[in-house]
């Protein structure tokens, strides 16, 4: 009686630790995470507090709002737009929220419901004075900056209202913890995995890829262009009004501008720092959030340090204007105004 001998079964190399780690992170956002090692060494090194559980709490506490938008702009980006309205989307959704929460006995659930509805109308409009006026994204969106803005202020009289802290959900928004980690931060994670999800995984995310990248191709492929930008500037809205009423909540109280003015400038940055090209078609999630987290370690550690706050505009512009750098010479593009 013979016994069968198994042949061994080749089984593929592992590949190297390192090289693992980079598919992960991915090749063009090893940069940023070398930014972040770096500013969180300097920082750590001229404040021993720095570095602590409860600063890193307050650090991720304070990128929330800006988080929100970015990774939202990002989807706009990739889809070859850009919206600079979110941050007076931002405040009109603070104020409607806490207007229509003292309004209706107390309720935070309509509150919140109302900001979520002006979300969407702000990003509806957007979308159709883009696609029916033929007006370019830039130009529209910065209508609808100043306009947002100025209906926040008409019906608050230009001042905080409301009082939500009384309430136990928007105290749960504000202060709460779960598995130690903020609220704030929990919805963060959540919009942008389900974000990241509807990117890499759906029909929806690769046409919007497929948009940003060569429109032309995307309509001949039968790629209802107009609906999906109406529909990505609509989701722009209601991310927008999320960030409102986490806005809300941490302040206490409707905010026509403190708090969301220039919240337009970090979502751009720091979707360009994390890798979307401004011409669209590229870009992710993934490289935003690290870019959210360099941007909010870098301003809590000039507070940290006591420098000027103004220094964090300063900045935030260079960072973007380098960013752009360092994506037109990955493209090989011409630079403007130089011979070839």
């Amino acid at each position: 009686m013979t016994t069968a001998t198994r042949e061994p079964v080749d089984t593929p190399p592992k590949e190297p630790t390192p090289r693992r780690i980079l598919s992960v992170i991915g090749p063009g956002n090893v940069s940023l995470v070398g930014a972040l090692i770096v500013v969180v060494a300097v920082f750590s090194w001229l404040n021993s507090g720095y570095l602590t559980w409860d600063n890193v709490q307050v650090i991720g506490e304070a990128a929330t709002v800006a988080g929100l938008l970015a990774v939202v702009q990002t989807v706009v980006i990739i889809c070859g737009a850009l919206d600079i309205s979110v941050g007076s989307q931002t405040g009109i959704a603070s104020v409607i929220s806490a207007m229509a929460f003292m309004s209706t006995g107390h309720n935070p659930f309509l509150g919140m419901a109302a900001a979520i509805g002006v979300g969407i109308v702000a990003g509806v409009l957007n979308g159709l004075i883009i696609v029916y006026g033929r007006v370019n994204p830039v130009i529209a969106t910065l209508a609808g900056l100043a306009a947002y803005k100025g209906v926040a202020q008409l019906i608050s009289g230009g001042r905080a209202q409301g009082f939500v802290l009384g309430d136990n959900l928007f105290i749960f928004i504000a202060r709460g913890r779960i598995a130690g980690i903020p609220v704030q931060v929990c919805i963060l994670i959540v919009v942008a995995i389900i974000v990241h999800l509807m990117l890499k995984y759906t029909d929806i995310g690769r046409n919007i890829y497929a948009i940003g990248g060569n429109d032309t191709a995307a309509r001949l492929a039968g790629i209802k262009i107009n609906k999906y930008l109406i529909a990505v500037y609509a989701l722009a809205g209601i991310v927008a009004a999320v960030a409102g009423i986490v806005l809300t909540a941490r302040t206490g109280s409707g905010q026509p501008t403190s708090g969301s003015e220039g919240l337009e400038l970090q979502s751009i940055t720091a979707a360009a720092l994390g890798g979307c090209a401004l011409k669209g078609g590229k870009g992710g999630v993934g490289g935003t959030l690290l870019a959210v987290l360099l941007l909010g370690a870098l301003n809590n550690g000039l507070n940290v340090v006591g420098v000027n706050t103004f220094w964090q505009n300063v900045a935030q512009g260079a960072l973007l204007v380098v960013a752009v750098i360092i994506q037109q010479r990955r493209s090989g593009e011409r630079a403007v105004g130089l011979p070839t």
